[in-house]
């Protein structure tokens, strides 16, 4: 059977940035810590004219330039976000249409018309389900039929501002070629899965009473220097059932439901399910790879050792080295090497060691926490990093958190910084961790190609990103409030928001256009 995997990958991200010493300044922060700790140098930000639908359609068309593919020829566009426009229409029927407007003059009307799209949701993990899925639909066709998909991943990572998220910051967008006999990395079929129903992070309906609508608007005009007479919060309250107003969308129910773009999260708990997740997809991943003939413990090499490069979730840079000393631990307990780490650094903790209550699980989790920090210290595990995940994590420093594209854009820095090193990865294997809140991982492997160099060489990541346009403190917070009118930098070249439908049937519908 011929292989399956990722041909090519395209990337489209914002041509403007906060500087993240820039922003330490702004937030008071320690730059030091977000930059030596945690990784990071600047934040992705998107234009006035760019939303999630834009940023997966210019990558996609760029996918489509550079690979002369034929539109007809693309059997399923899967979009895999955190950062939907709408909650019933997907998503990737508006980055279609923006397709469509641009390719129908030398392909004809509707050339997309036969090609299977849906928008795919689990936090950042929904771009990996997508594409597993389209994965095994090629797979399922056989060579013969030499199906085509396109993987879609696009998000904007928002956060509250002031909120100990918020220098996470990030936006992009991108796309994957998904055929037989790929030029990149071929991707057996072999995944470890958890899946565990957590609150680490999410974004849910909130409400409001209508009360509270109204009381604070009275508040807000008496601020501005109104008066009032007394009650008059009270007095509104009665008259609306039978007000003229009564059926506006404001006051159409007692509770007013909304939607926010930027999520409720704990981050500790949240870096605690990640690591847990992830583990226990190794786990399953090496099982697998056993029952398979993949792995054998008693012959083969450690199999994280295997992996050339270990590419992770990153929701800041450096949470790769963060989160892979559990990893590392569980695949080199029964190893020599484990007792010296052992001697240096102590035994590890367990549950066991705890009381088996709630008090005793948080001790436990903390004394964990500690221990991962420990390991991470270690020189074994310092060269561990420096050969396997450093070069992953250098886009995202420039860029920020990606939500469902982190991972692959992880990828593409580890591949393209291996091509500038003129580093042999022909045949080598490589270990993908990709994870979501709420939370599911999933851990599988590539093997890269013959052409992978061609590729590599033709993604441009670090040139197209000294060439974004640095924002200010001011333009920044307006854009993060959805002030700004005008885009700060005219789009060229690229798909655009031209507009949005304002009351009546239309209300709300979005339209773009490429711009030359």
């Amino acid at each position: 059977m011929a292989e399956v995997g990722i041909d090519d990958i395209a990337i489209h991200f914002p041509r403007l940035y906060f500087a993240m010493e820039e922003f330490a300044e702004f937030r008071g922060a320690d730059f030091g810590k977000l930059n030596k700790g945690l990784g990071l140098e600047a934040m992705a930000i998107p234009d006035v004219h760019e939303d999630t639908a834009t940023m997966g359609a210019n990558a996609v068309s760029r996918l489509i330039d550079r690979n002369s593919i034929d539109p007809p020829s693309v059997g399923r566009i899967y979009l895999g976000t955190e950062s939907a426009l709408d909650g019933a229409k997907p998503t990737a029927t508006y980055i279609m249409d923006m397709l469509e407007q641009r390719y129908s003059k030398k392909y004809g009307d509707q050339c997309f018309r036969n090609c299977d799209v849906v928008d795919m949701t689990f936090a950042c993990i929904g771009a990996v389900d997508a594409m597993h899925n389209t994965l095994d639909w090629v797979a399922r066709g056989g060579e013969d039929r030499n199906r085509t998909g396109i993987v879609v991943f696009a998000d904007n990572a928002k956060y509250d501002l002031g909120s100990s998220g918020e220098y996470t910051q990030g936006a992009g967008g991108g796309a994957i070629l998904i055929r037989h006999n790929p030029r990149l990395l071929a991707i057996p079929d072999i995944w470890g899965v958890s899946t565990m129903p957590v609150h680490d992070f999410f974004k849910p309906r909130r409400e409001v009473e209508t009360r509270t609508v109204v009381e604070n608007v009275l508040e807000l005009a008496e601020e501005s220097g109104a008066s009032f007479t007394s009650n008059l919060a009270e007095k509104i309250l009665k008259l609306l059932p039978r007000s003229k107003k009564k059926n506006q969308v404001i006051f159409e129910n007692e509770k007013i439901m909304i939607h926010k773009d930027t999520p409720v999260f704990d981050g500790q708990f949240s870096n605690r399910c990640y690591s847990e997740s992830v583990k226990q997809a190794f786990i399953d991943f090496r099982s697998k790879a056993i029952q398979e003939g993949r792995y054998s413990p008693e012959k083969d090499e450690i199999l994280t050792n295997q992996w050339s490069r270990i590419i992770v979730h990153l929701p800041y840079a450096f949470q790769g080295k963060r989160m892979f000393p559990d990893v590392f631990r569980h695949d080199r307990r029964d190893l020599e090497m484990w007792d010296k780490i052992t001697q240096e650094i102590g035994p590890e903790p367990f549950p066991t060691d705890f009381p088996d209550t709630l008090e005793g699980q948080e001790e436990f989790e903390r004394a964990n926490d500690s221990y991962r920090r420990l390991i991470s210290k270690t020189e074994e595990f310092k060269i561990f990093v420096e050969q396997r995940i450093e070069k992953t994590q250098r886009a995202s420093s420039l860029i920020g958190n990606q939500y469902t594209g982190s991972i692959f854009l992880a990828l593409m820095s580890a591949m393209e910084s291996d091509y500038l090193d003129d580093t042999d990865m022909e045949s080598m294997k490589i270990g993908l961790c990709g994870y979501g809140s709420g939370a599911k991982a999933k851990v599988f492997e590539g093997i890269v190609q013959e052409g992978w160099r061609e590729i590599a060489s033709r993604f441009h990541l670090f040139e197209r990103l000294s060439t974004r346009h640095a924002i200010n403190k001011t333009v920044y917070e307006a854009l993060h409030r959805g002030k700004r009118k005008r885009s700060v930098v005219k789009p060229h070249s690229e798909f655009a928001l031209v507009g949005v439908g304002g009351e009546g049937s239309l209300e709300g519908e979005r339209r773009y256009q490429w711009v030359e």
